[in-house]
């Protein structure tokens, strides 16, 4: 599969198959394509669709195989640029939920649990995310711009929460409260920041939605106003 990303800040991926490629979307994801695709829907069973359903995506993907070769387009939901990773069978990533945009058809994506209690109640990220390994292409949605780290083993990079896209299933993720009571309180950086520590690849996006959608209700009428 050939791939490629147009549109600036209003992203959108074309991927180029040919004869008897697949790729998968969730339901309702697929923009444009040429008249040579076959669609199926699919849950993948009741314990993956359930788990679908936690992460926050669709319980249903759908499957694009070609006939021909051909052309098959999936545009971003919202401002920002689309992220293509390339699994090589080997390590697997963790993206924040509703990430997916779409991906080869040999790459599985599943439910990944973060393991302390703390990262799902105060990380922004919640306890579910999503994880992905196989080898092919996945695309995943950046809210704004992206920035990329390697961080060496034991190296630790913290963010307001809301702003990890990606990480290495290497690295791993936890919270830290803001130090001293007068931070928190009149900082305005919340009461919690996002940790991650290396060893692996993080990739950061700058205005999350949850943010965007924050500073807009600044300028929308109260009721009664």
């Amino acid at each position: 599969m050939k791939y490629e990303i147009i549109g600036g800040n209003l992203p959108a991926v074309i991927c180029k198959l040919t004869k008897g490629e697949h790729i998968i979307c969730e339901g309702g994801g697929m923009s444009w394509m040429d008249d040579v695709f076959t669609m199926s829907t699919s849950g993948g069973g009741a314990k993956k669709m359930f788990g679908k359903l936690l992460s926050g995506e669709s319980m249903f993907q759908n499957t694009y195989t070609a006939n021909a070769d051909g052309e098959i387009a999936f545009a971003s939901s919202f401002p920002g640029q689309i992220l293509a990773i390339e699994l090589d069978g080997g390590k697997s990533i963790i993206a924040q939920k509703k990430a997916f945009l779409a991906s080869e058809g040999t790459v599985n994506m599943s439910v990944f649990f973060q393991k302390k209690l703390s990262g799902g109640f105060f990380g922004g990220e919640g306890f579910i995310m999503e994880k992905f390994s196989g080898k092919g292409m996945v695309f995943l949605e950046v809210d704004g711009s992206i920035k990329e780290y390697t961080l060496a083993a034991g190296e630790r990079k913290v963010m307001e929460t809301g702003h990890l896209v990606m990480m290495d299933e290497t690295c791993s993720l936890s919270v830290e409260r803001i130090k001293g009571a007068k931070n928190m309180l009149l900082g305005g950086e919340g009461l919690f920041n996002t940790v991650v520590t290396g060893p692996g690849r993080i990739v950061i996006q700058t205005m999350p939605i949850s943010k965007t959608a924050e500073l807009i209700s600044d300028f929308i009428p109260k009721s009664g106003s």
